[in-house]
């Protein structure tokens, strides 16, 4: 299963372990898209910053 994950809020000011969460998802700029195959690494990666993004399940 693949999802399209967005980042929606900013890492400014952040924890610095949530801002190394976030680019090691790929993720630099706001609003940037990327398309990840779902495995518990990438879910658990996108748990912990739920606040920051916006996921959707690709079929």
């Amino acid at each position: 299963m693949r999802v399209r994950i967005k980042l929606v809020k900013s890492s400014i000011g952040r924890k610095p372990k949530h801002r190394a969460t976030v680019s090691a998802l790929g993720l630099k700029k706001l609003n940037q898209v990327v398309e990840k195959e779902l495995n518990p690494m990438i879910q658990g990666m996108i748990t912990s910053i739920s606040y920051l993004l916006e996921v959707e399940e690709i079929k």
